[in-house]
């Protein structure tokens, strides 16, 4: 059997391979991302590895894809079951962006922290809500409805070995090879025509959209690699001649812990694409839809922290600096960032007690805390990336009120649970506190 991670291993791979192939930008993206890392590592040594090892940094990658209905959605969230990879987390697109951006999003990833170790692959996913009246009317509703309803986006064979792979576990090696092949191919860019007056009459409501029910399959938008040094990746870029979007999306740079993500791209390329015409003619011409994106992760932020974070990232820079906690200890004991805990066993053996709280235990060298790396996406971050590489900035009528559409909801067109991010990473803080506080022979209701 090829079990669950490997097949997850060998998509990323491979998904990254046909993305170069199709955007060579994005190549020029890795390269640069590869040489950033490497001289990060040479000046920083241990501590550039404090957010993951190198070899975890380097491999990592989360692509994105748009899917138009609940039930390509259900069949997305099958294939990624197969890799291993379950929803985390709703992200509400459509009010974070001055432009009009119609969907509503998770992230498929690894949940356990030994998965992520093996292979931290991720997509985030958007869903069209085409049911939302203030981008379409009803008559537009219904024939995007109607041409989203006869497309085949995922094969049957394709959802088949799927199932098998999420029941067994993994396939064996022709299947998984099978799998593979088909799994890949569904997200690679159509070379059918793509119908200009259908496209451009979504394209007036949102690009987005467009892009979405406007074409009859659906792709990769972007892969992003991770680097450790966003500010560093974004000017060589620039000095490349790589036109990049005008900022750097997420927590503003400074010399206190890394938190949560910081996220930018080059512009979206103008790609050649065949069009049909109204009277039957297939022409030429171009489309701009997928661009390069890159993100640098920090530590993951508790409920309250994240709470801080949003009361800042609007503020300038300076009052980001005097109030946002400076040091990994001050997140920690505030209980604002996510760690997990380990005894530290080679403490001098002084006949003292271990005291009964976090900051005692750690000032004192009883308790060592890593910091847990923030897996997930910023809605905000995300819709300025997707604003960042839109012409222009399409309609939604205002006054109108919006669909209803929540983490519930999403779990119920997929039928599978959506994971909370913030329940996942305390969870692993928690498990981990409850074997440091064991291995001192403290109770646990101890901090």
């Amino acid at each position: 059997m090829v079990p669950t991670w490997r097949l997850r291993a060998a998509f990323a791979r491979r998904l990254s391979d046909m993305y170069g192939a199709e955007v060579p930008a994005y190549t020029t993206l890795l390269e640069a991302a590869g040489q950033v890392n490497d001289d990060v590592l040479r000046g920083s040594g241990p501590a550039a590895e404090r957010l993951g090892s190198i070899e975890r940094v380097t491999a990592e990658r989360h692509g994105a894809i748009r899917v138009g209905t609940p039930r390509e959605l259900r069949q997305v969230a099958q294939v990624f079951a197969a890799l291993g990879m379950e929803p985390v987390g709703f992200y509400d697109l459509r009010d974070a962006a001055a432009s009009a951006v119609p969907v509503v999003s998770t992230a498929f990833r690894p949940v356990g922290a030994p998965e992520l170790a093996r292979n931290p692959f991720r997509v985030f996913t958007s869903l069209l809500t085409s049911g939302d009246r203030r981008f379409f009317d009803e008559e537009l509703s219904g024939r995007l409805d109607a041409f989203l309803a006869r497309r085949v986006l995922f094969p049957p064979e394709l959802l088949a070995l799927a199932e098998h792979a999420e029941r067994e576990g993994g396939l064996p090696p022709e299947r998984a090879e099978r799998f593979l092949t088909l799994a890949v191919a569904a997200f690679e860019l159509s070379p059918e025509p793509v119908d200009r007056a259908w496209y451009a009459e979504l394209e007036r409501v949102s690009a987005v959209a467009a892009d979405i029910g406007g074409v009859g399959s659906t792709h990769i938008n972007h892969l992003t690699p991770r680097v450790l040094d966003i500010d560093e990746l974004y000017r060589r870029m620039s000095d490349l001649g790589v036109t990049m979007i005008d900022r750097i999306q997420g927590p503003p740079r400074w010399d206190g812990p890394a938190v949560l993500l910081r996220q930018t791209s080059f512009r979206a390329l103008a790609e050649a694409r065949s069009f049909r015409e109204p009277d039957g003619r297939v022409t030429r011409g171009s489309l701009r839809v997928r661009f390069g994106e890159v993100e640098a992760r920090g530590i993951a932020l508790t409920r309250a922290g994240r709470a801080l974070y949003d009361d800042l990232i609007a503020e300038p820079a300076e009052v980001w600096t005097a109030r946002f906690p400076r040091t990994e200890r001050e997140l920690a004991v505030g209980r604002q960032a996510y760690f997990t805990y380990e005894p530290v066993p080679d403490r001098p053996r002084d006949g003292m007690r271990p005291p009964h709280d976090l900051a005692g235990l750690l000032d004192g060298g009883w308790l060592a805390a890593r910091p847990i790396v923030y897996e997930d996406f910023l809605p905000r971050s995300a819709a300025g990336i997707f604003q960042s590489n839109l012409d222009h900035s399409g309609t939604r009528s205002a006054g109108l009120p919006d669909a209803h559409y929540d983490q519930e909801w999403l779990a119920g067109a997929m039928g599978r649970p959506v994971h909370d991010p913030f329940d996942l990473c305390a969870a692993q803080q928690e498990r981990s506190l409850a074997r440091a506080l064991t291995a001192l022979d403290l109770p646990e209701e101890t901090v």
